[in-house]
């Protein structure tokens, strides 16, 4: 593991760097796809942002799937458990969901996960409570029942080039609204995207495609 097409590469994922304090910019939010996105790879999708800046952007898609991928055989894949033996993980490995992150990159892995564990040289703090981890040895502290209390494990990540996030909001692309560590890691999959919206008071059954959020 390690760290959107026009999607562009990551920006600033892989140093912990402190947060700015510019209003502008949304890291730490999440994104919330618009019926008028209109690319299929993003459709009903809520994004969390680890990096936004001048430099462009780049998030980890927080509900969708990654097909039929087990963490578990994910983890014999990569040799962080052996063949052969009896499979006993701690209760978050257990129930550890594989999402699909974003169509960058799609063949590694990114750990989302809760602030109360840090890999110096590897692990970007976003804020107080979300960090971002994209080595195996996250996967291995896991394991060992040394990891995060709460984790996601991504499989690809979404990314922009400057100014094109800015662009597709002004073009009513995305919502976005704050993030909380339900939205974020829970298993609840399949209703984030009603959750995030009811977050913002908008009624998925009445999302219109003409609807805005204004800049920034």
């Amino acid at each position: 593991m390690a760290p959107a097409g026009k999607r562009s590469g990551v920006h600033r994922a892989a140093r912990d760097e402190p947060r700015r304090d510019c209003a502008s910019y949304l890291d730490g939010r999440l994104l919330i796809a618009m019926p008028v996105m209109g690319d299929p790879r993003f459709e009903r999708s809520v994004i969390y942002l680890c990096a936004h800046s001048a430099d462009g952007a780049m998030g980890i898609i927080v509900n969708h799937p990654a097909g039929s991928i087990v963490f578990s055989e994910l983890l014999l894949q990569l040799g962080i458990i052996e063949k052969g033996r009896p499979i006993k993980l701690p209760e978050i490995a257990e129930s550890m969901k594989v999402l699909r992150g974003g169509p960058v990159d799609t063949g590694r892995g990114f750990v989302l996960h809760s602030s109360d564990f840090f890999i110096e040289n590897a692990t970007l703090r976003i804020d107080a409570s979300v960090s971002l981890t994209a080595t195996v040895d996250i996967l291995r502290a896991i394991v060992e029942g040394n990891g995060p209390r709460r984790a996601i494990l991504a499989l690809g990540y979404a990314g922009w080039a400057p100014g094109q996030l800015e662009t597709e909001i002004q073009g009513n692309g995305w919502l976005h609204c704050d993030a909380d560590q339900d939205l974020i890691f829970d298993n609840g999959i399949e209703d984030k995207y009603a959750r995030a919206l009811h977050k913002i008071g908008i009624d998925p059954a009445m999302l219109s495609s003409e609807a805005g959020h204004a800049w920034p």
